[in-house]
Order: structure tokens, then C-alpha cells, then sequence
């Protein structure tokens, strides 16, 4: 596991061998502050821990100050092209800044956010990607993970030389290859802590996939201390997808794993209704528990050996499974309800 330094937004830790935390995006006009902050409330209750909105003219400046205070959430602006902005972004409550030096000016333009950060006393996350990289790194290296990488630590370093400290980096690409490339080759040169995800990762099927593949990647490494992923999508299903990609890692424990199988020509009930019953009933639970649901004999007792709770079916009946071993046999007919019964007295203690 890497090793990172702590950043802290809004009371939420970043890196220092905490939690992964997931983030999301708002999709509203943030000076649309009614909107926003629905739009906030429903990411708050599906998970998320960070979020951030879009800063682009100075109406959007000034309505951090009301949205900051109507939400518990760390909120960070995020800044393209104006340094102006980003100062009253910070000026009107901002918990954390994401700029892009690359596209926000010179020295001179970083010192000027740079002074207002450390008045402040919050952190910022450095953000490079494939679309901003600095000609003369380009040059260098061409569009690569070499390119992301010391595009990153420049302005990272610029950010250094006024002063900030209490930075977070990111260098994703829409490639998720050169984005795992790019991570791993970050984590070799730097503890800073670093945002994972594959930027412009596409519509809702395509943009999980990628997501999953590359975060996930990245995560099984050790390496990663923050999570956003990329949908064109409402945002609110980012946290789900997030959830189920720190799930399959290992990173997150409290809730309640459903295994099933892919069914097939010898399954004789509709275990396939089920697992997605199931699955849906024990969503809001945040419980360490595993529940199997599984189609016939053939792989079903073994692979519910570990489960708290399993079920397997065939020729007409199921066999219901506690801790892996036989607990009662039940009609096919009644196997949904009789589970379910099952669900709710391990999980809640109600029949």
C-alpha cells in the first residue's frame, strides 16, 4: 500500500492511510443554487464525500457562499482558464480548489491563487490531463503518461515554490491504459496524495467499464487515496458505481455481498428474479454480510460454503444454506418469500 500525506477537506481525510473517498461532480449551474444543492443532497445520500462544481463566471463565485452553507459536504470549485475565479471561489467559502495550472496562466497567476489558498488555509488539487498538457512537455514526450507525469509535478512544484503544500494530483486521460500508466509512474515520484479516474470515460455501460478497468487497477496497486468516476450520466450513479469498484477491491467492507451465478440449461427456477430481488432489498444496508444465490446443485452448496446466507434450486425445490451448511428444503414455488424471511432475520432480526 502506498504511503501518502494527509490532506484534510472540510474535517474529510485525503490519503495519510484513510479511507478511499468518492467524489462526484454536480451537473446544475452552480449559480442555480436551489438546484445545486438537491443535486448535492442527492449525492450526499447515495455516498458521495466530496463534491465539486463547476466555476465559470463570477455569478457561480458568489453562489459558493450560499451553497457552502446549506451543505455538510466538502465543495470544491473547480477552475479552468481564470484566475480570478478560483481567488473568489476561495473568497466566498470554497473547502478545496481544482485548478489546472497549465490553462490558468503564468507564474504570476499562480502566485496570485496560491496566496489566496494559504490565506485560507485549503487545500488543492492539481489537475493534468491529456487535453491541457503544456506544449513544451508534448514536445518532449508526445501525448504520453511521461507528459501527464512531469506536466503535473511542474506546476505541482510551482504551487511548491509559493508556499502550498496541501496539494492532491491527478493525471487522467480518457485512454485507460495511459491513465494506469501515467498513476503508476506519479506514485513512483511523489506521496502527494492522488485522485483517481479516467476522465471523458463515456455514457453510463462504457464509462463503468473503463472506470472499472483502470481505477480498479490502480486501487489493486495500492495506489490511489480519492475516486471520481467519469459518467455521462446523472451524477448520482458515479457513487454507485464508485461503491461497487472499492467493493470489488477489497476497500470497502460494511455492506452486504450478494454472489450469484450466471445460470444456465440446468437452472429449473427463476434464480435469476431473485439474485436481483436480492440485491436490490440490501442495498441500503451498511452490514458485513454475504448472501449467495444460486442456481442448481451443481456449484451452488460449494460456492455458498462461506456465505452467511445461500440458496441453490433444482427439480422443483431449494435447498436453503446457513454458514455453508443445509438449514431447510422449501418448495420453488415458495423459495423467494421463504428467503426473504430468511434475509430479513439476519440482517435485522425481523421475520
Amino acid at each position: 500500500m502506498r504511503q501518502s500525506k494527509l490532506v484534510t477537506v472540510r474535517g474529510v481525510q485525503i490519503g495519510g492511510g484513510s479511507t478511499v473517498k468518492i467524489q462526484s461532480m454536480t451537473t446544475t449551474k452552480t449559480a442555480d443554487v436551489a438546484t445545486t444543492l438537491a443535486q448535492i443532497a442527492e449525492l450526499e445520500t447515495a455516498g458521495c464525500e466530496i463534491v465539486r462544481v463547476a466555476v465559470s463566471d463570477e455569478q457561480d463565485a458568489r453562489a459558493m457562499k450560499e451553497v457552502v452553507s446549506k451543505t455538510r459536504l466538502p465543495l470544491v470549485a473547480d477552475i479552468h482558464f481564470s484566475p480570478k475565479l478560483a481567488v473568489m471561489a476561495i473568497e466566498n467559502g470554497a473547502h478545496k480548489v481544482r485548478i489546472n495550472p497549465g490553462n490558468i496562466g503564468g507564474e504570476k497567476e499562480i502566485k496570485y491563487v496560491a496566496d489566496c489558498i494559504k490565506t485560507h488555509h485549503i487545500p488543492v488539487r492539481v489537475g493534468s490531463n491529456t487535453g491541457s498538457i503544456e506544449k513544451n512537455f508534448l514536445e518532449k514526450y508526445g501525448r504520453s503518461a511521461d507528459a501527464l507525469v512531469e506536466s503535473a509535478l511542474y506546476n505541482v512544484s510551482v504551487l511548491e515554490k509559493f508556499g502550498v503544500n496541501d496539494i492532491v494530483i491527478s493525471v487522467k486521460a480518457s485512454d485507460v491504459a495511459l491513465t494506469v500508466n501515467a498513476y503508476r509512474l506519479l506514485a513512483q515520484k511523489t506521496d502527494y496524495p492522488l485522485h483517481l479516474g479516467v476522465t471523458e470515460a463515456g455514457t453510463t455501460k462504457a464509462g463503468i467499464v473503463k472506470s472499472a478497468v483502470g481505477i480498479g487497477s490502480l486501487l489493486l496497486d495500492g495506489i490511489g487515496d480519492t475516486i471520481r468516476v467519469s459518467l455521462t450520466d446523472n451524477p448520482v450513479k458515479e457513487i454507485d458505481a464508485g461503491k461497487l469498484i472499492l467493493r470489488a477491491c477489497g476497500l470497502d467492507e460494511e455492506f452486504v455481498e450478494v454472489v450469484s451465478c450466471p445460470t444456465c440449461g440446468r437452472c429449473a427456477w427463476e434464480s435469476m428474479s431473485l439474485a436481483e430481488k436480492v440485491t436490490a432489498f440490501v442495498k441500503p444496508y451498511k452490514k458485513k454480510a454475504k448472501i449467495a444465490v444460486m442456481g442448481c446443485v451443481v456449484n451452488g452448496p460449494g460456492e455458498a460454503k462461506d456465505a452467511d446466507l445461500g440458496i441453490a434450486g433444482g427439480n422443483g425445490s431449494c435447498l436453503i444454506f446457513k454458514k455453508g451448511e443445509p438449514y431447510k428444503k422449501v418448495d420453488a414455488n415458495d423459495a423467494e418469500k421463504e428467503f426473504f424471511k430468511e434475509i430479513r432475520l439476519l440482517l435485522d432480526g425481523q421475520a
